[in-house]
């Protein structure tokens, strides 16, 4: 739902108002329950999260409007099962995670990412036959855009959305780093959301030039950015933090899948967005990448576990020995 709230905003060009209104929630809960952190941050570390935000935030989510724009929030959702993929790639390449082939665990690693590539190449290059929408009435009038678009826009969308794929997996990844300097998840994501705001602000300006663009009255469009800005930008980044710190870049996307049927559900009764056989099989290639990355890391943890375990026994005994 966050997904397809999000591409009505950006289609009506306020992406800005999430933002700031995030920041707006966010600013004094933060400075109540954590003003000791805020003022002991120093200038590095703020430069640093205002990167993160400029990467995580401000990038990441401009080119997946762009892209969503291009082709549909059902391929949006779909595109975005390569996270977990790109962030298990640039944890490999900070040495945060490790991956030997000659164990079943490495295998299926190593099988996630190929599948993960043949998912946005079908994603990019095939469509396939047009599924029409079943229902006549949808909430939100959006373009109808998708099935229509040329063969050359939608590798352009494609293109943009692994951008966007790209960005937050390389945030995930960095955001454990800044973590261990900036112990607060509600003071990470404050500081970012309000770096992001500022950023979001001189891209409106540059970009939306129409006023008329910048009105919002009390409509649908209000209760949009009310939402995304508390659910999406406020609870789900701090809890993305959260789950950052406590687990890993890696375990954060294990929920990443439900954002793709909650998307197709609420898509096909929200936006009137159809469905190409071309998303449907990339969608499933995503997926089944997922889980591989996944069930690989999970072997590699419970393998481990059984290796402490077994290296502590020896021990133990020694321990009973030397007592007796």
């Amino acid at each position: 739902m966050a997904l397809i709230g999000s591409q009505f905003l950006l289609n009506d060009g306020i992406s800005l108002r999430r933002q700031a209104f995030g920041s707006l929630f966010l600013l004094p809960l933060t400075i109540f329950f954590k003003r000791k952190e805020v003022t002991s941050l120093s200038l590095g570390e703020m430069w640093k999260n205002f990167m993160q935000a400029s990467l995580g935030f401000t990038l990441a989510l401009n080119t997946y409007g762009i892209g969503v724009n291009y082709t549909s929030a059902t391929l949006g959702a779909a595109a975005f099962n390569c996270l977990p993929v790109t962030t298990f790639l640039f944890a490999l390449i900070l040495r945060m995670e490790k991956v030997n082939i000659r164990k079943t665990s490495g295998m299926a690693k190593v099988g996630g990412i190929v599948l993960c590539i043949a998912g946005v190449a079908v994603l990019a290059f095939y469509k396939g036959p047009y599924m029409k929408p079943l229902f006549n009435y949808h909430l939100f009038q959006t373009h109808q855009k998708s099935h229509l678009s040329s063969h050359k826009t939608w590798i352009i969308g494609c293109f943009f959305l692994l951008v966007s794929c790209i960005s937050w997996g390389l945030w995930i990844v960095l955001q454990a780093l800044v973590l261990k300097t900036c112990p607060s998840p509600l003071v990470l994501t404050c500081v970012q959301t309000l770096s992001s705001a500022i950023q979001s602000f001189v891209v409106a300006i540059a970009v939306e030039r129409n006023p008329s663009q910048w009105k919002l009255g009390w409509n649908i469009r209000l209760i949009a950015v009310l939402y995304c800005g508390t659910f999406v930008i406020c609870i789900a980044n701090s809890l993305s933090s959260w789950v950052i710190k406590k687990k890993g870049p890696v375990f954060q996307a294990v929920n990443t899948p439900l954002n793709l049927i909650f998307t197709l559900i609420g898509s096909e009764f929200l936006l009137n967005d159809g469905v190409s056989l071309g998303s449907i099989i990339g969608a499933m290639l995503l997926v089944l990448s997922l889980y591989s990355v996944l069930w690989g890391k999970r072997k590699e943890m419970s393998c481990g576990n059984t290796e402490n375990k077994s290296d502590s026994a020896p021990q133990e005994k020694e321990l009973i020995v030397h007592h007796i």
